[in-house]
């Protein structure tokens, strides 16, 4: 009978359960699916703001995940957040990749040029993620073509077969659903 670790529970004190979860994938790598889980909209956060283009984001935060799984054997519990560790990585991950794609151009910087870690901004926007995924299927599908792919209002009504105006509406209305649910969390 194999015995699972408990998993990440909002009821326990989330330390703790995020430490068991670590200590778990350290002991069966296939248990870190519940820390990619638990923690992928903060590490995407942060790429994202840093990268300014989806898909190199989704790559970059995808190789974040696949480092951090390849050296976990090697973290070391200190009663810091996971995610800062995660963080560090995406940190890194950032500068080696805009080093490598501009490696002839630009002088490559110092380890220590890595940007810090701002934690309460990645959480912030993990946060508006978050709000954005649960807003009515259409106001959600306006706010990210025209937002995270920066869409005129004249492409978007093409694409979805809506008049221009209906294309204001639903931004107009999954913004004040956004500033309300935000503005109730702060």
């Amino acid at each position: 009978m194999v015995r699972r670790a408990p998993t990440l529970d909002a009821a326990q004190d989330p330390g703790v359960a995020e430490r068991l979860a670590v200590e778990a994938a350290q002991r069966d790598p296939r248990r870190f699916d519940e820390l990619y889980e638990a923690n992928f909209e903060r590490v995407y956060a942060y790429v994202a703001r840093r990268v300014r283009d989806r898909d190199e984001a989704c790559d970059v935060t995808a190789e974040v995940f696949h480092r951090a799984l390849k050296h976990l054997a090697r973290f070391e519990w200190r009663g810091v957040p996971f995610v800062a560790w995660l963080l560090r990585i995406a940190a890194h991950a950032v500068v080696d990749r805009a080093a490598h794609r501009e490696a002839q151009n630009v002088e490559l910087p110092s380890p220590d040029a890595v940007p810090a870690v701002d934690l309460e901004d990645a959480e912030r926007r993990a946060q508006l993620f978050r709000q954005v995924d649960a807003l009515p299927a259409e106001q959600r599908r306006v706010i990210v073509l025209r937002f995270a792919e920066d869409r005129s209002i004249r492409e978007i009504a093409d694409d979805l077969g809506k008049s221009e105006g209906a294309v204001k509406q639903l931004q107009f209305r999954g913004l004040q659903t956004l500033r309300a649910r935000l503005g109730e969390r702060q």
